[in-house]
């Protein structure tokens, strides 16, 4: 057994009093909590690509926000000349050729631009070998394989910025996507295995249109009907768009969409508008874009999770935030994935999309405020994820059936939040609605059986690890599941219990010596990864995990100076695996991990342990 690394319970005390203190002070006077996601060097050159691209076809005048755009990223560039995701993020492919692409596109609005270019051009040919156009797009298409719901974007940027070349055999460099597809009813998309995932439509219609412009099929039959279709087409991705203009609330998507439709010549379209004020809007006054525009929803169901069962939030404090959270809850079919009512989004923006964690975070959020209470909005969420599992018993993020690229998959992080949801409204429910939580909840537990790893992990959809090497997260997967197999419907069967022991094992193997956890062994330990295993090992609590529990929580103490300080780390990963970090994650993981540390008694489970 390791060295038990101590820690004094009055330590422990002023690290949650701290926390807590710091989490309600955050809290708005709306009640709910908006947090605040990194700015990112991607959206803010795809962002000030868009805003150039209007200045040049629409006759706006971008330049102050153009130029500060520009300047964001030079000021930002990593030491090695590339750009990441954050600005405490390694350099990647990606973001580097986008954030090159900006500043060749923008060199007539800075000055400064030709040495940050050269900076970017060297590191990039040492990750390319050189910039020709076909070593770009093989490189490009390498790095996503056969998803094309960023490289093709990536490619059309190229494109557009002339870093292909100046005619249309540049264009011809860039796959077309079958935007013609987007012309058939939203039900049969599962069945027409398209190149981009569910979220990507408006994409797939504003690209496929902008390279079907400039380089149309040869084939004169499908050169017809593309032409043919562009105007419903671009209908439907109308259709699709949201009251503030920013798809999904994403920058980076938005952005795609409306300097493809400028470039193919819809510069007028209502599209190209709503968008570009968007991006006008969201602009951050250093000169950034953020790769959304907030998660209010999920921090704020994690914050209440970790506050669960303080005094932190009086009573009219609670129901102000239950107030709030019922009014996220969405009521119609929703335009965007055509999803029928019942679920809840990431962000209470328009641009928001129910999906499986966020609902199943507002479940347990709802149970943590008002229980049995408000069993009426929390039987439309029950059916609803009910309505989304997959035939092979585990949860997508928004679309069922759709499984084809990985981001539109069921995910055992997403599987585990949904049966933690059910579980604990699952008394209160009447026979015919528990009948058919029981069978989910054991579908449920065959897929997570059946997508543990052979080391014992679960490997999470919506977080990562730079520090690993294939930048999986398997301590924030395995950590979750491993939770979740303690939730009431499951946690007396053997098969529940022998996973989950595996699971628990691999958690206490890939602990670091300095107590802490990466997002494997061997890495960096991080406050997010850190505390999501503690929580997990505290959920589970048995003679064989304390000593870890010890280390574990004596480094939380010492990394966030008693509750003082919670520097995050870019472990989020959004659409098509981009970085982010969330300054809430590590404050919201820390309180709720060390508070069901308090809630154990250390000493009788060290005495259980020696014997």
């Amino acid at each position: 057994m390791r060295q038990v690394r101590t820690f004094d319970n009055s330590a422990l005390d002023r690290t949650i009093a701290a926390l807590t203190r710091r989490l309600f002070e955050s809290r708005n006077p709306s009640g709910f909590w908006e947090g605040y996601l990194a700015s990112s060097a991607l959206s803010t050159a795809t962002a000030t690509i868009a805003l150039i691209q209007s200045d040049r076809t629409r006759r706006t005048s971008y330049g102050r926000l153009i130029s500060s755009g520009l300047n964001w990223m030079i000021a930002n560039q990593n030491a090695d000349g590339g750009w990441g995701d954050t600005t405490i993020s390694f350099s990647n492919l990606s973001t580097s050729v986008l954030c090159w692409s900006a500043l060749s596109a923008g060199a007539a609005y800075e000055e400064k631009t030709p040495g940050a270019i050269k900076r970017a051009e060297i590191w990039i040919e040492s990750q390319v070998g050189d910039l020709t156009p076909e070593r770009l797009k093989a490189a490009i298409l390498k790095r996503y394989g056969k998803d094309q719901t960023f490289s093709v974007p990536i490619l059309t940027v190229l494109a557009l910025t002339g870093k292909l070349g100046s005619d249309s055999a540049a264009w011809r460099l860039v796959p077309q996507l079958p935007f013609e597809l987007a012309a058939f009813p939203h039900a049969w998309f599962q069945w027409l295995r398209l190149p981009v995932v569910s979220y990507a439509l408006p994409a797939l219609v504003a690209i496929g249109q902008v390279r079907h412009h400039h380089a149309p099929s040869g084939n004169p039959l499908v050169r017809l009907v593309r032409s043919m279709v562009e105007a419903t087409t671009l209908r439907k991705a109308f259709e699709m768009q949201p009251a503030s203009g920013g798809f999904l609330e994403a920058v980076p998507l938005t952005a795609f969409v409306a300097m493809s439709l400028m470039e193919a010549g819809s510069s007028s379209h209502t599209i190209v508008e709503k968008g570009v004020r968007f991006l006008e809007t969201s602009m951050r006054s250093d000169g950034s874009w953020p790769i959304d525009t907030n998660l209010a929803t999920w921090v704020t169901t994690l914050s209440i999770q970790a506050l669960a069962g303080s005094q932190a939030l009086s009573k009219p404090d609670q129901f102000q935030t239950l107030q709030w959270l019922l009014g996220q809850q969405v009521t119609n079919e929703h335009p965007f994935t055509h999803a029928q009512p019942g679920g809840w989004a990431w962000t209470d923006l328009s641009g928001g999309v129910p999906d499986a964690d966020d609902t199943s975070g507002a479940l347990l959020a709802i149970w943590n405020l008002a229980g049995e209470a408000k069993l009426g909005a929390a039987v439309a969420g029950i059916e609803w994820l009910l309505g989304l599992q997959n035939r092979d018993g585990g949860i997508p993020t928004f679309c069922r059936g759709w499984g084809a690229l990985p981001f539109d998959r069921s995910a055992p992080d997403l599987t585990a939040h949904a049966l933690e949801a059910w579980s604990v409204w699952y008394p209160c429910l009447e026979p015919r609605l528990k009948g058919s939580v029981s069978r989910a909840a054991a579908r449920a537990l065959s897929y997570l059986e059946r997508h543990q790893e052979p080391d014992g992990s679960w490997i999470p959809l919506w977080f990562g690890n730079q520090h690993a090497p294939d930048e999986l997260n398997r301590t924030y997967g395995t950590a979750r599941v491993t939770a979740a197999l303690n939730a009431a419907l499951v946690c007396d069967q053997p098969r529940a219990v022998q996973v989950q022991r595996r699971g628990l094992d691999w958690l206490l193997k890939a602990q670091n010596s300095d107590g802490g956890w990466s997002g494997g062994a061997g890495g960096p330990s991080s406050i997010e990864e850190t505390a999501v295993a503690l929580t997990a090992l505290a959920v589970r609590a048995d003679p064989t995990v304390v000593n870890a529990i010890e280390r574990g929580t004596a480094w939380l103490i010492e990394a966030t100076e008693k509750g003082h300080r919670t520097p995050p780390s870019p472990i989020g990963l959004y659409f098509a695996r981009l970085w982010y970090y969330e300054m809430l994650y590590p404050l919201v993981f820390a309180l709720r991990a060390l508070s069901c540390v308090k809630s154990l008694d250390l000493q009788h489970a060290a005495a259980d342990a020696r014997q």
